[in-house]
């Protein structure tokens, strides 16, 4: 019997190291794709920005231009 039970401790050791290593990987991959998505949303933010910037230059010449017309 000693046999069997040092089998079944061996394989529960075995069965917990597997489920330990899935959930360190499963927790990193999900890591990953916070920090791949908080990156897509910096991504975004800046583009929304510099279109902002484009659109305020682009209304301030416009306005310029204006106002050198009625003089």
């Amino acid at each position: 019997m000693g046999f069997l039970d040092d089998a079944k401790k061996t394989a529960e050791a075995v069965g917990e190291k597997i489920k330990d290593t899935w959930d360190d990987a499963t927790d990193r991959m999900s890591d990953k794709s916070d920090e791949v998505q908080a990156e897509a949303e910096v991504k975004k933010a800046e583009a929304d920005v510099k279109r902002a910037e484009a659109e305020r230059d682009s209304v301030h010449r416009r306005n310029d231009f204006r106002e050198d017309l009625r003089d």
